[in-house]
């Protein structure tokens, strides 16, 4: 994309991020996603039915009248993206690729979180970390991560998630809520889940193709694998090989679910022509109750 493109994309996404955020995640983000803890605000004067542990002895013996303790919730929080910038990201056959969902999904979480007056940062990786931003506050900081969300060029290809949470476990000390933006094709991310698991509340999302989980019968096909570039014949009028494609879809999707119920962590799905909206907001509102 041109300069033109990409600023005009930008505006686009933050038009619509702040949309949906404004209608339709105000209530639900900020309730999904307790703060850290109480802080004490100010004294006011005790009246009947205030609770007595709240007393704040100290003042009242200085005014002989009785005073509590206000308090309010700490609500500054960090949020984590983790998005997956790998060569499969690439694929997309309906309503748009992969790494065109993870962009808009990612910069409606990341507006959501700013107009919480929360931070938030991002971690792109493939196979390799490829850049790191830390949790920042403010419209500039989040119009900066949308726009290398829509012009980052990976130096790899291949998918290494276990990579990326080593790099945010050993880089951030403080608890966040993290969301993971990828179609997961690795199998070898288990340990470090564990680890973030226990420190952070993290929260995949994955993202697939109709054609990753059905293969069309249309005969004899050439396909390449965008990760490694192996390429092999497929005959997809073969009944058997289009029953084992999508008994191999539904097999990674269970042990992508076991690993992140294993991590107590909360795993979503989203097909590439769903309302991811929809999908969003019945978390929320679930993670609420």
């Amino acid at each position: 994309m041109t300069t033109a493109e990409i600023l005009k994309k930008v505006r686009e996404l933050e038009i619509k991020s702040k949309k949906l955020t404004r209608h339709l995640f105000t209530g639900e983000y900020h309730s999904a996603f307790k703060g850290r803890g109480m802080l004490f605000k100010e004294v006011k004067e005790y009246h009947a039915g205030d609770d007595i542990r709240f007393i704040d002895w100290n003042v009242s013996a200085r005014f002989n009248h009785p005073f509590s303790k206000v308090f309010e919730e700490e609500r500054e929080l960090s949020v984590m993206l983790l998005v997956d910038v790998s060569a499969s990201s690439l694929f997309g056959t309906t309503h748009a690729r992969k790494k065109d969902m993870i962009n808009e999904i990612a910069a409606v979480l990341a507006f959501s979180a700013i107009s919480n007056n929360d931070k938030v940062g991002l971690i792109f990786y493939s196979d390799v970390v490829e850049k790191f931003i830390p949790p920042k506050k403010g419209r500039d900081h989040v119009l900066y991560m949308v726009r290398e969300l829509l012009t980052a060029v990976p130096k790899g290809k291949g998918t290494k998630l276990g990579e990326a949470l080593r790099r945010f476990n050993n880089s951030t000390r403080q608890k966040c809520i993290t969301f993971i933006l990828s179609d997961f094709i690795d199998n070898s991310f288990d340990d470090a889940i564990k680890v973030a698991g226990k420190k952070h509340d993290v929260i995949g999302i994955k993202l697939y193709d109709k054609m990753d989980m059905n293969l069309p019968d249309i005969g004899l096909l050439e396909a390449e694998d965008p990760e490694t570039g192996k390429r092999l014949l497929v005959d997809s009028h073969d009944f058997t090989t289009r029953h084992q494609y999508q008994s191999a879809f539904f097999q990674h999707t269970e042990t992508c679910k076991n690993s992140f119920v294993k991590a107590g962590c909360d795993l979503l799905h989203i097909r590439t022509d769903e309302d991811y909206v929809k999908v969003l907001q019945k978390f929320f509102i679930g993670r609420n109750r």
